[in-house]
């Protein structure tokens, strides 16, 4: 069986790129450079795959269809190339960690923001990450305060890395055609953060509560956390909504909610 032949899986959300002009522009920003530790997360029919190859010593790829990575090694015959038949939300990136990895891939929108925080917890061991997404997607993750796209993926994620969109990608450039615009992100894992912060687990159980509900004020949202008191000694207006606070108010937010429970803990 051709792999251009291949049956497409829609629980997948599979979209292949197929535009020779869009696939060189997206290896110009990947910039791939011979000593690159390069894992590409859903190669597809190899789009990316096939020309990254020329660049590098070796790739490895994770492929949840087991009937694509199969056709994949048929097609690619380069002892280089590595692979692995699994979920990409599942994997252990670990197993790389002396590796400084570059990570690449077509990422399907079900599965986009959790494998993002997936990532966060190997930010250490990953040099940079070029991911096409729903256009949408990258704009709330590059989004700014005071603005609706602005929410948990943007302070999360702008909190640990570097954000950038890169390009913009049309419909046309894939088969089947998406029905959005898709976009190039590049993510950058920072390895000083501009805000000390006392627990990561802290900071995501302010962000997202105070995001669940977008339309209370925070000293609402957070209630069962910290109370009025404990906001307005921090300087923050409690009645304003999360898309209105600075990266850093969620970082001092989260800080107070980490004394209290060590208070708490130590009583």
């Amino acid at each position: 069986m051709q792999i251009d032949s291949h049956h497409i899986r829609k629980r997948f959300s599979q979209n292949f790129l197929k535009d020779q002009v869009i696939i060189d522009k997206i290896i110009n920003l990947i910039n791939p450079q011979k000593d690159d530790f390069i894992i590409e997360i859903g190669p597809g029919k190899g789009a990316l795959t096939i020309p990254i190859l020329k660049y590098v010593k070796n790739l490895n790829a994770i492929e949840i269809d087991r009937e694509l990575a199969r056709l994949l090694k048929e097609k690619i015959k380069n002892e280089e190339f590595v692979v692995y038949e699994n979920d990409a939300l599942k994997f252990d990136y670990s197993k790389f960690k002396n590796k400084n990895i570059r990570l690449i891939g077509n990422l399907p929108y079900n599965i986009s923001t959790p494998l993002l925080f997936h990532l966060l917890s190997y930010k250490k061991i990953i040099k940079n990450m070029f991911f096409m997404l729903q256009k949408e997607v990258v704009e709330r993750i590059c989004a700014k305060p005071n603005s609706k796209k602005y929410g948990r993926l943007s302070v999360i994620l702008q909190y640990y890395c570097d954000v950038e969109s890169m390009l913009i990608i049309k419909p046309d450039a894939f088969n089947p055609s998406p029905k959005v615009d898709s976009a190039i992100i590049k993510i950058t894992p920072l390895s000083n953060t501009k805000y000390d912060l006392y627990s990561n687990e802290s900071f995501k159980i302010i962000v997202r509560e105070a995001f669940s509900q977008r339309r209370k004020t925070i000293r609402n949202a957070l209630k069962i956390f910290l109370n009025k008191n404990d906001i307005s000694e921090l300087g923050i207006d409690g009645n304003l909504r999360a898309e209105n606070l600075q990266i850093k108010d969620f970082v001092t937010l989260s800080n107070q909610y980490q004394k209290k429970l060590l208070k708490n803990e130590n009583m």
